[in-house]
C-alpha cells in the first residue's frame, strides 16, 4: 500500500527541491509589479505630467502578467502534491481561482490600457479601480496562500528537518518542544 501523499513533498523536481519550492519566490514579481503599478495609477492622478507613470504602470501589468504565469505553472505542481479531498487542497483551488481571475482582470486590464495613455494622460478612474479591486483580491489569495504554508505546511519541511537549523554549535538544541506543545491549538 502506498503512503499517502503529505503535501510536502514535490511531484516533480521542477517544482523545487523538498522543503524550498519555487512557487513562494515567484509570487514576488506579479505582486510587486502590480502593486508598484497602483501606486504609479495613484500617482499619474495627482502629478502635473503623469505620461511617464500611466506608461510605467503599463508596464509593470504586463511584467505581472508574464510573472503570475510563471508563478502559476509552479504553484499549480505544488496544488498536485496536496491529497484531494483535504482542507487543503480545497484551500489551494480557491488560492489558485482567485490568482487566475486576478490575473484575467490583470490582463483586461492591460488592454483596456494598452496604447491609450497617449504619452500625457492620467489613468482612467475604471482602469484605476480594477487595479485596486485586483489587489485587493490578490491579498485576499496572499492569505489563502500563507495558510497553506504556515497552518496546513504544505511544501515546508517537516518539524525533524526543521529542528537542525536550532541545534547549537555545542550539539544542543533549543527549546523546541514549545513549537510541538502549540501544534495542536491551531
Amino acid at each position: 500500500m502506498d503512503e499517502p501523499r503529505s503535501g510536502k513533498v514535490p511531484v516533480t523536481v521542477l517544482a523545487g527541491p523538498y522543503g524550498h519550492p519555487f512557487h513562494p519566490i515567484l509570487v514576488t514579481v506579479p505582486i510587486g509589479a502590480w502593486m508598484a503599478s497602483l501606486i504609479f495609477d495613484i500617482a499619474s492622478r495627482i502629478v502635473d505630467k503623469p505620461g511617464f507613470l500611466t506608461q510605467a504602470s503599463e508596464w509593470l501589468i504586463g511584467i505581472g502578467i508574464l510573472g503570475a504565469l510563471a508563478a502559476a505553472s509552479f504553484g499549480f505542481l505544488d496544488l498536485l502534491a496536496i491529497p484531494g479531498g483535504t482542507k487543503a487542497f480545497r484551500t489551494g483551488l480557491i488560492h489558485m481561482s482567485i490568482n487566475l481571475a486576478v490575473t484575467v482582470a490583470y490582463a483586461v486590464n492591460f488592454g483596456w490600457r494598452h496604447g491609450t495613455y497617449a504619452g500625457q494622460g492620467r489613468v482612467a478612474v475604471g482602469q484605476l479601480v480594477l487595479s485596486a479591486v485586483s489587489i485587493a483580491a490578490l491579498g485576499a489569495s496572499g492569505y489563502l496562500g500563507g495558510k497553506l504554508a504556515y497552518r496546513y505546511g504544505v511544501r515546508v519541511a517537516d518539524e525533524h528537518t526543521q529542528a537542525e537549523g536550532f541545534v547549537t554549535r555545542t550539539g544542543a538544541g533549543t527549546d523546541t518542544g514549545r513549537a510541538s506543545r502549540h501544534a495542536g491549538q491551531n
